[in-house]
């Protein structure tokens, strides 16, 4: 009786879907635990043997926590609308839905045949209108708070193609498809003002577990700054221009304390007031350098390495602080997204205005002395320091100057204490088919404008149409503007982005089946928050922002009882092709997940998944690499069951005997590692040690029964088809899927204390025996308290410390 993989899997899966192993309710009499997975785009192509990875990884986390006593909320479902979905359509004729709904039932197969412990009774799909029927109402939510509204928005309009494109579409100015040209054009767009809730959303960071990384990201992206509004009076102006009127350009600026080394100011193109106060003489140079500017992303124009342009509008403004008459430009690294849209620069501490004024010859006035560690070769200073040239400031610190500063202002009326955030509202509209409808009409007036009326939530869903046609409409519009019934109606033409229906899954996933409202207040007050999540680094300041602002707005409006959706968060690292090259069509890299399983069993491709390496790093594939998971297996195997009987049952060679101290001490060892390895995601080391007990208990004769029904159990979220065959085989009569975890002796699972040698400048000056895995910080704690090693560090300055866990710790010092 061999081991075959296809034959164990197929029955073990069969098995848990008749019997619903996995399907959850409310218990109130357990702890829950809610694991979920950031869930897929089911694209046409299926998965390929990167996907699984995140899956793998959850759940083990699942099957973990169900064996330790959690009523267990694992979920899956689609985000199912999106841009892919219907360039495809355009490409081949056949509607989005059909694509969408087989592409799927394919994900769906893949999913299964890996053995993930989802709870399938709580599918959902975002494109399915029990589902974003409560997207739009979730909408009229925030419209009636005051967080939608439509607004004139910049969108990348091709005239060729007559159609907006999305960011992604656009590269170097120019479309993906046809590289044609693009522009920025004024459009009206409905946003979400997420900036509203920028401070929360920057304070509550602190109190959820997420990663260091990401957090930051996010902290940047929101992108908190205080400092000055100030008032620039403009000169120049004729009585036509200015309408007889003083007209006032408003900046703000971080750094009051540099506002005495203002020598020009720039103007995003886009500024109201660059038509108003351009002279004649430069009118038509500013409006060729606009129409440049038009066909740049602000994602281009705000690269660090652009070269700078720009032209001088003419005009000039006065400096309220030292009278003097400063030249206004406009330059495409001034964005109207940020801040006011016009910048005082200074070019002698700023880098962007310090190229700029080389550019273009502009006067370099510096007023921060640099501290006399700084290298003096640097034509600029962006740090802080003594104010020098700065007349009432003169000789103040920096924060000092900039509190003074904001005083005289506000005193003066020129200006006030001011925050300003990089975040900008979130563009919910997008020119396209395969999207949410908006719950909103545009009724006429009898002024001839239109009114918005959004709709009441009886009247919800609002279904998108089934067309044959989803080209553009040719006028930058969405293709339902080209379907007479919808625009007679007034429905609203454009339709919602892909993060709309998954800013909120996660919450729809407590209750999928309510037909009365999107969750009740029960079910997401026993579930929410998620406790453990896991996705992609690359949606930290999209999707996981998003979900944060929405579930902030919810508990606001009382409709949930947590007000940040995702308590943990963890991101997994990249499998790549065995090239070391991200999985592509296009490089012919993608190692297609069935054909793996289809050679070497699903719970060989899940165990090979988690032994590559550390859950958060990239790994390159290896097909040969997989071949030693799979003996691996075998291994386990074969210490259960003689292969050469004809017969399946446990092998001659268990006893009841009860095992050495030694094999009690590595069994303790093993159920100690995996446990506290499961719990940090270290899955890695959590296979390597199973594989030391298992050769272990190859090399026994005779090999104890009491040891190896625990070690089933700890392989089970791991290989979980193999495992739940073993457990039968030993008897037992129910699933392996909800057995207590097995416990450890904190004595026996003690390893024998290893030496690190304690080096100083590469010079071994003692050594000391401590547990394996001994964190750095307790390791040079414990180096600085013997006496040799304090001699060579006492009086001296650390530069780096090199550690190598279990061998070595090295101080390099300042010779």
């Amino acid at each position: 009786m061999k081991y075959e993989p296809s034959h164990i899997e197929s029955k073990w899966q069969q098995y848990w879907e008749q019997n619903k192993t996995f399907e959850v309710k409310i218990d109130h009499s357990k702890p829950k635990y809610y694991v979920l997975d950031m869930f897929p785009y089911p694209s046409s192509s299926g998965l390929h043997v990167g996907h699984p990875e995140s899956y793998t990884a959850t759940d083990i986390i699942a099957r973990y926590k169900r064996t330790k006593g959690f009523n267990v909320l694992h979920p899956m479902g689609w985000d199912a609308f999106g841009l892919p979905a219907e360039q495809y359509a355009l490409q081949t004729g056949i509607h989005p839905a059909i694509i969408t709904n087989e592409s799927i039932k394919n994900f769906k197969k893949q999913l299964k045949m890996l053995g993930f412990s989802y709870d399938w009774s709580r599918e959902i799909s975002t494109c399915n209108p029990n589902y974003y029927r409560w997207t739009q109402y979730l909408f009229l939510k925030l419209y009636k708070k005051g967080l939608a509204q439509r607004t004139e928005v910049p969108v990348n309009w091709c005239p060729e193609l007559k159609t907006v494109l999305a960011n992604e579409e656009v590269i170097d100015g120019k479309s993906e498809r046809g590289e044609h040209p693009v522009y920025r054009i004024p459009t009206k767009q409905w946003i979400l003002k997420i900036t509203t809730y920028a401070e929360r959303l920057l304070n509550d960071l602190d109190k959820i577990d997420w990663p260091e990384s990401t957090k930051e990201l996010q902290r940047n992206w929101i992108g908190k700054s205080e400092g000055l509004s100030a008032i620039f009076t403009i000169t120049n102006l004729s009585p036509i221009a200015s309408g007889d009127a003083i007209v006032e350009l408003e900046i703000f600026t971080s750094r009051p304390d540099t506002i005495f080394g203002v020598t020009f100011m720039v103007l995003a193109p886009e500024h109201p007031l660059v038509e108003k106060i351009t002279t004649p003489a430069q009118q038509q140079a500013i409006k060729t350098y606009k129409e440049k500017t038009a066909q740049k992303s602000e994602l281009l124009r705000n690269t660090t390495n652009q070269e700078k342009t720009g032209e001088f509008t003419g005009a000039f403004a006065i400096n309220p602080y030292t009278h003097e008459k400063i030249p206004i430009w406009i330059a495409d690294y001034v964005l109207m997204s940020y801040g006011t849209g016009a910048i005082m620069a200074v070019p002698a501490h700023d880098e962007r205005d310090f190229e700029f004024a080389k550019k273009f010859n502009l006067p370099i006035k510096t007023v921060i002395q640099k501290p006399a560690s700084t290298n003096n070769s640097d034509e600029f200073y962006s740090g802080k320091g003594i104010c020098i040239n700065s007349g009432f400031i003169t000789g103040m610190d920096s924060d000092k100057a900039s509190e003074n500063v904001i005083a005289w202002a506000v005193k003066n009326k020129k200006g006030k204490h001011a925050i300003h955030y990089k975040l900008r509202d979130w563009l919910f509209s997008r020119q396209r088919y395969w999207g949410e409808p908006f719950p909103i009409l545009h009724l006429p007036e009898n002024t001839g404008g239109t009114t918005i009326h959004a709709l009441d939530p009886d009247e919800l869903p609002v279904l998108l149409p089934d067309v044959k046609s989803y080209e553009p409409s040719g006028t930058g519009e969405s293709p339902l503007a080209s379907i007479p019934d919808w625009v007679n109606a007034k429905r609203e033409t454009d339709t919602m982005p892909g993060s709309a229906g998954s800013s909120w899954y996660f919450l729809r996933y407590c209750d999928s089946q309510n037909s009365k409202e999107p969750w009740s207040f029960e079910a997401q007050k026993y579930w929410m928050p998620v406790d453990f999540y896991l996705g992609g680094a690359e949606h930290a300041v999209g999707h996981l922002l998003y979900a944060r602002f929405w579930t902030k707005v919810f508990y606001d409006l009382g409709m949930v009882s947590c007000d940040e959706p995702f308590k943990k968060l963890t991101h997994q690292g990249m499998i790549l092709g065995d090239d070391g090259e991200k999985m592509s069509k296009s490089r012919g890299n993608v190692i297609n997940p069935d054909e793996v399983v289809k050679k070497y069993g699903a719970d060989a491709l899940r165990l090979y998944e988690m032994f590559m390496g550390p859950l958060d790093k990239d790994k390159p594939w290896s097909t040969t690499a997989i071949e030693g998971v799979y003996r691996f297996l075998h291994r386990v195997w074969r210490v259960f069951v003689d292969e050469e009987d004809n017969d399946l049952k446990l092998s001659k060679n268990i006893s009841e005997d009860n095992p050495s101290l030694e094999t009690f001490k590595i069994f303790h060892q093993t159920i100690k590692k995996v446990t506290e390895d499961i719990e940090n995601c270290r899955f890695n080391t959590a296979i390597s040690q199973m594989m030391i007990f298992i050769n272990h208990m190859t090399a026994l004769s005779k090999k104890p029964k009491l040891c190896l029904k625990p070690f089933v159990q700890l392989l089970n979220p791991f290989a979980p088809h193999l495992a739940e065959e073993l457990w039968v085989l030993l008897d037992e009569k129910t699933s392996l899927s909800f057995e207590p975890w097995p416990a450890y002796d904190p004595e026996l699972a003690k390893e024998e204390k290893i030496t690190v040698a304690i080096q100083v400048m590469g010079k071994t000056r003692g050594t000391i025996a401590v547990e394996r895995e001994t964190d750095q910080q307790t390791i040079e704690k414990l180096a600085k308290g013997i006496p040799a090693v304090n001699n060579q560090l006492t009086g001296k300055e650390t530069q780096k410390v090199i550690f190598v866990k279990d061998k070595i710790i090295n101080f390099i010092v300042k010779k």
